[in-house]
């Protein structure tokens, strides 16, 4: 438990100091560490060995740049501790504190709530029923992510145990007082009559805990000691109560056989994986018992981005077994634990035995926990898919983008502009369109440069760049969350002066270099250098790219119709309908060109076939 002469001792030492004289005065002991905002609430909980050093790393100025971490160290104003005797103790407290208080930077645990148990109450003569919430001092089992699974283990104690399915309050004395009176199912033989003080105590309780026992998958051992009672009636030639415990045995049988056998050595182990994807994870728990899967557990994190990987399997197994009465001797687990002796130690204490705690390679096991990991994900791509049917998703990607970029919102909707033109020639510009960090080509545009003469990328620029948002403004439509501009400062400076002329100004818009990948932002002489790695940078890049690819696709279109034109077109009596018929053929205004008069006749006739010969010798004679 928490040394409250500990805590009490420190808070009175450092409560009216500031905060750069608390840091000064950590103790270098065990413990966890709240730090506060201004408003005196918790944003985040964490347990160190050592106080004095972890808790400084915060404000070090070497510490390595996470943007996370700087935004709440910038909120930071007060920390307030609690030393704790032991590591382990400080372990407890902060998964206390974390689920009590649910800090913002903290990891987010999600568990399937959802999802029902099956509870034993705590009673004179227990009831055993179905139920989504935990009320203290009842035993729960599951949770149960298929209720058809689930109905079944029910009727199958109710049967095997003769359990009572009714709701009255069995006190000792309202049965002396005879205030309830047997029901139907003591006549079918579904219940032995406690209510009327036809079963005692003690032999209601020894169902009671078989009943858990196989709720637990430990059903060879209840099946072991029933057989041990039939053959004791049946010695005792009490074969009518004999056949009645066969039956249960077979009952107890085939429930058995529907658990999906996973481990032929019979152990009794849980195994938990996780997986991650951007901000959010998924962790999986099969509970195996005498090598049958008996249950499975999923557990949803988020706010996970800068967390190391091992913090956050330490978090699921110190969430999930908190309040775990069933922990088995053997964990298997999908990655290494840094704190792996603190939390065997931990497990050890909570269990009453030792648990080993194992992270497989090779193997059999091995393979389990690639079977975890599979379902692992599996739930992790169904959250996904959730979010995006609800569209409320958001990738990474534009995260990190307005975080890095310190945008005033997400950039959810995001449009690039490129220019392309070739010695001077049919300029043209393309604006692709990205929502949610996917492209929406139903929404890309082309346009032709038409007041700019040359090759002048700034001036082209400005044309397409108020052509497109003095529409916008015109018809009230959607603008968007972010403009990009492929190219450096020039090309930027051009767009923003004509954002500025249509009262724009405030609308974000950078300019993407491609030679070393840098990042423009108005009124900024130097460039912003996103990190390589940076899905952001990455979104951006891919984003420009596929301007860039729908800008030299129209280019090409473009200049292809001109050289068609001048060369085809302009023949009289050629029209757009026999050029084409012409290149069909010939494959090329080459190709045409050097044709006979007799391959011309047939496409064209002999009429049109002459036209087109001269045409092209008197072009050769010029």
């Amino acid at each position: 438990m928490v040394n409250p002469v500990n805590e009490a001792t420190f808070t009175l030492a450092v409560k009216d100091l500031s905060l750069v004289e608390k840091l000064d005065a950590l103790p270098a002991k065990p413990g966890v560490y709240q730090f506060k905002n201004n408003d005196g609430k918790v944003i985040y909980i964490g347990k160190a060995q050592n106080l004095r050093n972890r808790v400084r790393q915060y404000f070090h100025r070497s510490r390595v740049p996470d943007t996370r971490i700087d935004a709440m160290v910038a909120k930071i104003v007060d920390v307030e501790l609690t030393v704790t005797d032991s590591e382990i103790e400080a372990l407890i407290l902060e998964a206390n504190l974390i689920k009590q208080l649910k800090p913002r930077y903290n990891v987010v645990l999600k568990d399937d709530k959802s999802y029902p148990f099956i509870a034993l109450t705590k009673e004179m003569y227990p009831r055993v029923f179905v139920t989504r919430r935990k009320i203290p001092g009842y035993r729960y089992f599951g949770p149960y992510t298929d209720v058809k699974a689930m109905r079944s283990a029910l009727k199958t104690i109710r049967d095997i145990f003769l359990i009572r399915s009714c709701n009255y309050d069995l006190a000792e004395s309202s049965i002396s007082q005879n205030k309830f009176k047997v029901c139907l199912d003591y006549h079918i033989k579904k219940c032995e009559g406690p209510c009327e003080g036809y079963v005692t105590r003690g032999h209601y309780n020894v169902l009671i805990d078989q009943a858990a026992q196989v709720l637990r998958g430990k059903t060879k051992g209840v099946t072991e000691v029933l057989k041990k009672e039939m053959d004791m009636l049946s010695e005792a030639t009490k074969y009518e109560e004999a056949a009645s415990v066969r039956n249960r045995i077979n009952a107890l049988k085939v429930y058995s056989e529907r658990q999906k056998i996973v481990d032929a050595t019979e152990a009794d182990r849980d195994i938990v994986a996780l997986v991650s994807k951007e901000d959010d994870a998924c962790a999986v728990v099969f509970k195996v018992r005498d090598g049958k899967t008996i249950g499975s557990q999923h557990i949803y994190l988020s706010n996970i981005a800068g967390k190391y990987f091992s913090d956050l399997l330490e978090a699921v197994l110190e969430r999930y077994y908190l309040d775990q009465e069933d922990i088995p001797p053997d964990l298997l687990l999908s990655d290494e634990l840094e704190n792996k002796g603190i939390i065997k130690e931990w497990l050890r204490k909570q269990s009453g035995h030792e648990v080993n705690v194992e992270i497989p390679k090779t193997g059999d096991k091995a393979k389990l926990v690639a079977l975890v990991r599979t379902n692992a994900q599996f739930w992790l791509d169904e959250m996904e898919l959730t979010k995006l049917k609800r569209g409320d998703i958001v990738p990474h990607s534009l995260v990190a983008l307005q975080r890095d970029l310190r945008l005033p919102s997400l950039p959810r909707r995001i449009e690039c502009f490129d220019i392309s033109n070739i010695q001077e020639t049919d300029t043209v510009a393309s604006m692709v369109v990205f929502m949610d960090g996917k492209p929406k080509k139903s929404e890309y545009r082309k346009f032709k440069i038409h007041s700019v003469e040359g090759q002048n990328d700034f001036a082209s620029m400005q044309e397409v760049v108020k052509r497109r948002y003095e529409r916008l403004l015109r018809e009230n439509d959607e603008i968007p969350n972010l403009i990009m501009v492929d190219g450096g400062k020039g090309q930027l400076s051009s767009a923003v002066e004509v954002l500025g002329s249509l009262g724009l100004n405030t609308l974000p818009i950078l300019g993407l270099a491609k030679k070393l990948e840098e990042v423009f932002l108005p009124h900024q002489s130097e460039p912003i250098q996103l990190p390589r790695t940076s899905s952001g940078l990455r979104l951006l890049q891919q984003i420009r790219d596929e301007a860039h690819r729908f800008a030299i696709t129209y280019h090409r279109v473009v200049r292809s119709k001109r050289i068609l034109q001048t060369e085809l077109d302009l023949i009289k009596g050629v029209g757009k309908k026999r050029a084409g018929e012409l290149l069909e053929a010939f494959g090329s205004v080459q190709g045409v060109k050097f044709a006979t008069e007799e391959q011309l006749a047939e496409i064209v006739g002999e009429a049109v076939g002459k036209k087109i010969l001269e045409y092209f010798d008197h072009t050769e004679k010029e």
